[in-house]
């Protein structure tokens, strides 16, 4: 199966939502090539960038998975490669 490399913007706006979206990002571990979170305390929001590798259907999923949260704010860009 061929795969892609995507970076997966997240923006949680919601902090209550932190528990759902580890959830998922637990569930894909295997596809994560890496994971950074900045939390911005002044605006009360947390901001995440994840790194995957894996197929187009399985990173629209968890891309959608994620963007179905409430309170998430979510955006996906892949790589031409």
């Amino acid at each position: 199966m061929e795969t892609r490399i995507a970076l997966i913007g997240i923006i949680v706006e919601d902090l209550e939502s932190a528990e759902k979206i580890n959830q998922i990002l637990h569930e894909y571990g295997n596809h994560i090539v890496g994971r950074m979170g900045i939390p911005y305390k002044e605006k009360g929001i947390s901001i995440i960038s994840v790194v995957v590798n894996a197929s187009n259907d399985i990173i629209s999923t968890m891309s959608g998975k994620l963007g179905m949260i409430h309170g998430v704010n979510v955006k996906t860009i892949y790589s031409k490669k």
